[in-house]
């Protein structure tokens, strides 16, 4: 079984690179997020004949929006966090398959909005934990994948990438990350990559690629039934090398049947 999320920074621009990805890589789930347009501008026609069914939320506005494409049977449970009926933000996504239940995720970035915006990121947060603590407490095996917006530490970004203040790696931030994994939930890249090895998911646009000054802010955490299935973690940095792409790369987690 294989999982993947890709931050696509507008899937109307990136259905080439979408499509190049599934091609060389085939995962089984593709989770993407920051669609940026409404789930009726959904390019599906790029998608049909790609041998994978798509069901997507997009936002009005042309802002967040979060999809997944899958080449195996899965079931719709959720498409938006519970615990806050008037957030209509399109940044959650949760699907059954493979007797698993796997969730994808645009998280705030929490530097927009002042304290407000901050505070939206934190509570969102504690709003995933709550989640995940009710389907582990059922003994769901349970992925979350995604844009976390989270640095959950210094070994996670290029040095000087981002000064302390910023919403990626306030202490707040990184505290609310520990509640999820104090839950039982295994981050699947450090897993296998323990720290201080440095492996990045985003790049700036501009020189930041080429200077490897990234930030590793793609994560994949993984309930225990499944860490211990868990085989292989990539980080794919194609897509990112290509012309026009996305300011992040995939992230893809092999888990043994």
């Amino acid at each position: 079984m294989r999982l993947a999320s890709f931050n696509v920074n507008s899937v109307r621009k990136r259905a080439p690179h979408i499509l190049r990805f599934l091609a060389r890589q085939q995962p089984d789930l593709l989770f993407l997020q920051e669609l940026k347009c409404k789930t009726a501008d959904f390019p599906a026609k790029e998608f049909a004949g790609s041998g994978y069914q798509v069901h997507a939320i997009g936002q009005d506005g042309g802002r967040n929006g979060v999809a997944v494409l899958s080449r195996i049977p899965f079931e719709i449970v959720a498409e938006a966090l519970p615990g806050d009926d008037p957030d209509h933000q399109a940044r959650y996504i949760e699907v059954a398959a493979a007797g698993m239940h796997a969730a994808g995720i645009y998280l705030p970035n929490g530097n927009s909005g002042g304290a407000e915006g901050f505070l939206y990121k934190l509570t969102w947060m504690e709003r995933l934990r709550r989640l995940a603590e009710s389907r582990l407490a059922a003994f769901t095996p349970l992925a979350i994948l995604g844009d976390f917006n989270v640095c959950p530490t210094a070994d996670d970004l290029a040095p000087g990438a981002l000064p302390p203040t910023d919403a990626l790696v306030r202490p707040e931030t990184r505290a609310a990350w520990r509640a999820l994994e104090h839950l039982g939930l295994t981050d699947a890249l450090r897993a296998l990559h323990p720290a201080p090895e440095r492996i990045y998911t985003y790049w700036d646009y501009g020189s930041a690629f080429e200077r490897n000054a990234g930030l590793r802010i793609d994560h994949a955490l993984l309930s225990a039934e499944l860490a211990e299935r868990l085989s292989a973690v990539t980080v794919d940095v194609d897509p990112r090398a290509e012309e026009q792409p996305s300011d992040h790369t995939p992230l893809l987690i092999d888990i043994e049947d």
